[in-house]
């Protein structure tokens, strides 16, 4: 280190509550923060400010999304570093994943890092949501720092079969999205809207889901 130069951000030490969310797949989880801390920043798939709240923010931040997930088919719109993605397919390996990517260089990573952890409930597909060509409807959706709600929902809700859930991980703003977007969940004919608050004292900061089944 060059003399007056910060010192380099080290990994997030391992909350207590990693255990509890992800159970018999708490190694696999392990793996994957290890390989993300190790290769994110280089790939710019995170910031450089992101390894000592790695676990905590991102890690199982979506890690608290799995409860909500039923055995089916599970879509993840704009995966990228696999947050939710693969971070769900390590917690649930009874559900099967495809996760929608359109930039090449993270769709080789999610491939990579899905080849290396042995995750074989994966499926990666390089598109954008609006113009992925999946072979059948998937039961839920999930997106997480994708987009705002009103563009969302339109590229997100015709990859879902009549019945199905968009779950989708969003910041403290999230009611004036809904707000926002009432003519859009209107239109696609949302029903059941709901934003659920998750993980209060599991993680320092609750997630918030904006849950709705598509009609």
């Amino acid at each position: 280190m060059t003399p007056g130069a910060a010192p380099e951000a080290s990994l997030e030490p391992e909350p207590a509550a990693a255990t509890q969310l992800f159970g018999n797949s708490i190694e696999l989880a392990r793996r994957f923060t290890d390989d993300l801390a190790r290769y994110g920043e280089e790939l710019g798939l995170i910031g450089p400010v992101e390894l000592p709240r790695l676990w905590s923010r991102h890690v199982l931040n979506s890690a608290l999304l799995a409860a909500l997930l039923r055995p089916g088919r599970v879509g993840d719109v704009g995966s990228g570093a696999g947050l939710p993605g693969l971070v769900l397919a390590i917690a649930r390996p009874d559900v099967d994943f495809v996760l929608i990517e359109p930039m090449e260089r993270r769709v080789d990573w999610l491939l990579t890092e899905r080849d290396r952890l042995g995750l074989t409930n994966v499926e990666v597909v390089r598109a954008r949501a609006e113009e992925a060509q999946l072979e059948q409807p998937l039961d839920q959706v999930t997106a997480r720092a994708v987009s705002a709600l009103s563009r969302l929902i339109p590229w997100c809700a015709p990859l879902v079969r009549p019945g199905g859930d968009l779950l989708f991980l969003k910041g403290a703003r999230v009611a004036d999205e809904v707000a926002a977007a009432s003519k859009v969940i209107k239109k696609w004919h949302l029903k059941d809207v709901e934003i659920l608050e998750l993980g209060e004292g599991l993680v320092p900061e609750t997630t918030r889901v904006f849950r709705a089944r598509v009609g």
